[in-house]
């Protein structure tokens, strides 16, 4: 905070002391015109209904600032837990401050949405996951039966036991192993457990954040996940529970049910829970972008199924091709008025008939549509020519497209398949992928992506009028989020990399010094707070039985995300004048 808005906020702030057991705000009535910040004590939130703690805040933490962000009542109350002295901050003030970048800053890292009485901690955030697991690992020899690797795991009330191979690796043996490779199976408990243990066991990093571990066990559907050091010492193991709250774990209970779906009406049915799946999270605590990744994971389910089922229907080959998802979808920042963008490739010498796949592309799609996932409005989609062709054909397609991008929709084409990420069958069938690793041998394609990243501009000073008035509608997506995401693909691009979520792109466009770390920086949390605008939006639409979408009408935002947006805007902005300013390449 400059020293100047700091000397502004203290001269309108007043210190108050107060006995323990005192309610010092009840935010159940009228918004408090003043924020609180604890000088001396501990203060603890009490939700109105059953009196439970639902926070604690200690010296140099705020609260009251949940009421003014959303500008309307909250069901708890502020109590003393000892004798407090209590800081009290104009609103009006604090509110300016959460609106400059420093402030957007610090909401997009609280996660302040979520704090409310009704919604309890959902995710361990950006946390290490290192700091998440307990110590404690039980680990047993490959000769080990199940008998004994059981009573281990019964008396440690562990749900898992990790295997030590003889080449260092490890193997895992879970309850689940239990029941589907053993009595299932119609083995008995003393057959040895390197039999029926899963090998080699997936792991990850103590040093990545809970989100990315989360999203890795999604993908794969597993419960348990060990966590080992750079030099492959174990640390722990992770369940999903460690991960989120239980509500969360509906994304695991409900790809295990889309799994299991035995034709397209089942899968309809079950796919009616899809869209809301990113709202009820959100609801219930679990940060936007966190939610929105678990949504798009949910997504890639029912595309699979969806196309298996197509499949099955049509006798159609079952290899030799892959499916690709294109758009937000694929960058792991679905929405729930996401639409899904397909494509598809084939091997060369396949004997895969074209119009036999695309007509399972075509079922596929209806099946979605039934399940409330809408094909791509502008015709990015699987059953399309355009969007399915031979794996060699995407390769020439693609070298055309970075030779020539105005060239045949080359800049879109380019941009949509730059996004694509395989969902179903061989990877290496993305063959366009190879291609764009190589972008900066086309330097004109490169420079053609930036321009059109830059040309998105953003409308402040629209915005500025329809915030005179306090009324009019704007568009998130269009006119807030887009220009983001094209300029976190370039700056992706001038790094190496090609799929990858908004963020990641731009914090590797700054390791590349395509842009400034401040202006990636910057980028990211605007980013963050409007996919927390659009999910908050999105949410009230469907449980208003709305169709969700991106046009938010200007009266209906808070103050302070009226204020959020504005300045967000401004930071785009910004950041688009300097990275022009810095010189677009010639060629």
């Amino acid at each position: 905070m400059p020293d100047e808005d700091l000397e502004r906020l203290a001269a309108g702030a007043r210190v108050e002391d107060f006995p323990a057991g005192t309610v010092v705000a009840d935010y159940t009535g009228p918004v408090p015109d003043d924020v609180c910040m604890v000088f001396e004590g501990q203060v603890t939130l009490h939700a109105s209904a059953d009196g439970a703690v639902i926070d604690t805040v200690t010296t140099g933490g705020i609260f009251g600032y949940t009421p003014m962000l959303v500008g309307e009542a909250m069901p708890y109350q502020a109590r003393t837990a000892v004798p407090c002295r209590l800081i009290r901050l104009p609103a009006g003030l604090v509110r300016s401050q959460l609106a400059s970048p420093a402030g957007l800053a610090f909401l997009a890292s609280s996660a302040w949405s979520a704090t409310t009485a009704a919604r309890p901690s959902g995710t361990a955030g950006g946390r290490a996951v290192g700091e998440l697991v307990d110590t404690e690992v039980l680990t047993v020899d490959p000769h080990t039966t199940v008998r004994e690797a059981v009573t281990q795991m019964t008396r440690r009330q562990l749900s898992y036991a990790l295997v030590r191979l003889p080449d260092g690796g490890l193997g895992i043996f879970t309850d689940r192993d239990l029941r589907t490779r053993v009595v299932a199976a119609g083995l008995t408990v003393d057959v040895e457990i390197s039999r029926v243990m899963s090998a080699p066991a997936r792991t990850v990093t103590a040093d990545l954040t809970a989100e990315t571990v989360l999203m890795e066990m999604l993908e794969s559907g597993v419960r348990h996940m060990p966590v080992v050091t750079g030099r492959g010492d174990v640390v722990g193991v992770l369940e999903d529970a460690d991960l989120l709250a239980a509500s969360a774990r509906q994304g695991f209970m409900l790809r295990r049910a889309i799994g299991s779906a035995a034709d397209a009406g089942e899968l309809q049915r079950v796919g009616q829970r899809v869209r809301g799946i990113g709202g009820e999270l959100f609801r219930n605590g679990t940060k936007a972008s966190a939610a929105s990744a678990i949504l798009s994971v949910v997504v890639d389910s029912m595309v699979r199924r969806a196309l298996e089922i197509a499949m099955a229907e049509s006798g159609a080959v079952t290899d030799g091709f892959a499916w690709l998802t294109l758009g937000s979808v694929a960058r792991r920042e679905a929405m729930p008025s996401s639409d899904v963008d397909t494509a598809l490739s084939w091997r060369d010498e396949s004997s895969c008939d074209p119009a036999r796949l695309r007509a399972v592309a075509a079922r596929t799609h209806s099946i979605l549509d039934g399940c409330g996932l809408p094909s791509d409005t502008n015709g990015a989609v699987a059953s399309k020519p355009g969007f399915s062709r031979p794996a060699g054909e995407w390769r020439a397609a693609a070298q055309r497209w970075l030779d020539d991008p105005l060239r045949d929709r080359g800049l879109i084409m380019s941009s949509l398949l730059i996004d694509a990420r395989v969902v179903w069958g061989d990877a290496a069938l993305h063959t366009a992928a190879a291609a764009y690793r190589r972008v900066r041998e086309h330097p004109e394609a490169l420079r053609l992506q930036l321009l059109d990243a830059l040309s998105g501009r953003v409308r402040t000073r629209s915005l500025r009028d329809v915030l005179a008035r306090r009324g009019g509608t704007f568009d998130l997506k269009n006119h807030a989020l887009t220009p983001i995401v094209n300029l976190a693909r370039w700056g992706g691009l001038t790094a190496g990399l090609t799929t990858a979520t908004t963020p990641a792109r731009l914090a590797a466009a700054a390791q590349a010094r395509a842009i400034s770390t401040q202006d990636a920086t910057t980028l990211c949390d605007v980013f963050v707070m409007l996919q927390r605008l659009r999910m908050t939006h999105q949410v009230d639409q469907i449980a208003a039985g709305h169709t969700p979408g991106d046009v938010v009408t200007m009266s209906e935002l808070s103050p302070l995300n009226r204020s959020l947006l504005n300045e967000g805007l401004r930071e785009i902005a910004a950041v688009q004048r300097r990275v022009r300013q810095s010189g677009i390449p010639a060629v």
